[in-house]
C-alpha cells in the first residue's frame, strides 16, 4: 500500500509526515525543482517572502516541533513590536498582546474605549461585513492596528476583507501567549522545509522533484493512475492519494471540484545588505512597505495585498521602499551602515499568493473528491485564513481522512 502525496508545499509535507510516522509507505511528487511550495527558498537560500508565526498558530508550531525545528524559530521582538509611522515619523513600541495596552505608551495609536469595544464586537460571531465598514467610526485605530493586522492575516485590503475571518484571528489571539511573534532565524528553507524533508526521509518517505502531475486517470469514482507525462503510475486498489496543490491546479486536475478563482498578490523585496546584531522585525505605517525582517544576511520586505504594487519593477520598488527601510533602521537604532542609495535588490512577486478573503464565502471543496483521493491545501479550509497554520491543518486533516484516523490533538 502506497500513499502518494502530490505537492511538497507545507500542506503536503505536514500530511506526508503524519502518514509516514504512522508507518505507511509515502511517495511525494513535487512539480517544482525543489520542495516548499510558497514557503520555498530562493536559489541563494533566502526566503521568498517575510513569513512569521504567532503563538496562536499552535498546530504549525507543533509541526515545527515534530521536525525538530522549533528552536530555530525565535521571538525577535519580545518587548513589543517596533512600529514606525511614516506619516508623522513617530517610532513606538506596540504591545502585541492586548494585556500590554494598559500602558499608554505601548497602545496602538487611536485606541479609545469605543475602538476597544469595536475590537471586542469583531471577535464575536455575527453577520459578515468588510473590516473597513466595521471600523468606519474608528479610522485612526483602523489605520494603526486593524488594517495592518488585516493585510498580514488575510492578504486582502480592509475595504474588501471579511470582518468575520478577522474576528476568528482576534479570538485566537486572546489565548495566553497567542500574540507572541516568531520568525525563522535563518529562513524557511533551513528552518522548515529542509528539516521536514530530512524527517520524512528518516521515516522512509521518498521525494521526487520536477514531476508535474498532468492528469488523474479515474474509473468508477476512483483514481486509477497518476499521469506525470513521461511516467504513468498505476494505482493499486489499496493505494491512496493526497492532492496538496494550489486551487488552480486542483481545478485543472479535478474540474468538478469547487476552488477559489480570485487571488491576492504579495510583493517581496530582498536587499543585499549585511547587518550586525540580532534578527529584528519592524512594522511600517503609511508607506508602501508593511513589514521589515532584518537578518545578518540581508533585509526582506513584504507588501501584502499588493494589487497596486506587484507590477513595479525591481528598481522602482527598491527606490520607493529602501528609504522606508532606512528610516526604520535609524529610528530604532539598528547597528550597521544604512546608506541613502538602495543596495542591490531582488523582487519576488506572488501574483496568486492567497485566495482573496472577502465577504463572499470561499468555495468549500469536498475533502474526498474521489474514493481514494483527499484534498489538502490552505485553500481547502474556507473558515480559516490561508496561512502556514491552515496549510498544516489541511495536510494533517487529509492524512487522517485517508487513514480514517483521529487528528493529533492541538497543544494545550
Amino acid at each position: 500500500m502506497t500513499f502518494h502525496v502530490v505537492g511538497a508545499g507545507v500542506a503536503g509535507l505536514a500530511g506526508a509526515l503524519l502518514l509516514a510516522k504512522a508507518g505507511h509507505r509515502v511517495a511525494i511528487h513535487e512539480a517544482a525543482p525543489s520542495p516548499g511550495g510558497r514557503a520555498r527558498a530562493l536559489p541563494d537560500g533566502t526566503d521568498n517572502g517575510t513569513h512569521a508565526l504567532l503563538g496562536a498558530n499552535r498546530v504549525a508550531l507543533r509541526f515545527l516541533g515534530a521536525i525538530g525545528a522549533r528552536d530555530a524559530w525565535i521571538e525577535p521582538e519580545p518587548a513589543g513590536l517596533p512600529v514606525l509611522d511614516l506619516a508623522d515619523h513617530q517610532a513606538r513600541c506596540v504591545a502585541l498582546s492586548p494585556l500590554g495596552w494598559a500602558r499608554g505608551a505601548r497602545r496602538p495609536g487611536g485606541l479609545t474605549l469605543g475602538g476597544l469595544l469595536a475590537l471586542m464586537r469583531l471577535a464575536l460571531p455575527g453577520a459578515d461585513r468588510t473590516v473597513a465598514a466595521a471600523f468606519a467610526a474608528h479610522p485612526a485605530l483602523l489605520r494603526t492596528l486593524v488594517e495592518p493586522l488585516t493585510v498580514a492575516a488575510l492578504n486582502t485590503p480592509a475595504e474588501e476583507a471579511s470582518a468575520r475571518l478577522l474576528g476568528i484571528v482576534l479570538r485566537r489571539l486572546a489565548l495566553p501567549g497567542a500574540a507572541k511573534l516568531f520568525v525563522a532565524s535563518r529562513g524557511l528553507g533551513p528552518d522548515l522545509v529542509a528539516p521536514a524533508i530530512a524527517t520524512l526521509a528518516c521515516h522512509g518517505a521518498t521525494l521526487r522533484s520536477g514531476a508535474r502531475l498532468r492528469a488523474i486517470l479515474r474509473e468508477g469514482g476512483r483514481a486509477t493512475a497518476l499521469d506525470f507525462g513521461e511516467e504513468i503510475i498505476a494505482l493499486q486498489p489499496e493505494d491512496e492519494v493526497m492532492l496538496a496543490v494550489p486551487p488552480w491546479e486542483a481545478a485543472r486536475l479535478l474540474p468538478e471540484v469547487p476552488a477559489p478563482d480570485r487571488h491576492a498578490p504579495i510583493l517581496n523585496l530582498h536587499f543585499a545588505h549585511a547587518t550586525e546584531g540580532p534578527v529584528r522585525f519592524i512594522g511600517l505605517l503609511g508607506g508602501l512597505a508593511q513589514w521589515v525582517l532584518v537578518r545578518p544576511g540581508g533585509v526582506a520586505v513584504t507588501v501584502s495585498a499588493a494589487d497596486d504594487s506587484v507590477g513595479l519593477s525591481d528598481d522602482v520598488a527598491a527606490v520607493r521602499i529602501w528609504p522606508e527601510v532606512r528610516e526604520a533602521a535609524l529610528s530604532f537604532g539598528l547597528p550597521g551602515d544604512w546608506p541613502v542609495a538602495p543596495p542591490r535588490a531582488r523582487a519576488v512577486r506572488e501574483r496568486r499568493a492567497t485566495p482573496r478573503h472577502g465577504i463572499t464565502p470561499r468555495p468549500r471543496p469536498p475533502r474526498r473528491p474521489l474514493a481514494n483521493v483527499a484534498l489538502a491545501g490552505d485553500w481547502t479550509l474556507p473558515d480559516l485564513p490561508a496561512t502556514i497554520e491552515a496549510a498544516v491543518r489541511s495536510g494533517e486533516t487529509a492524512a487522517a481522512v485517508l487513514m480514517s484516523a483521529p487528528l493529533p490533538k492541538d497543544p494545550a
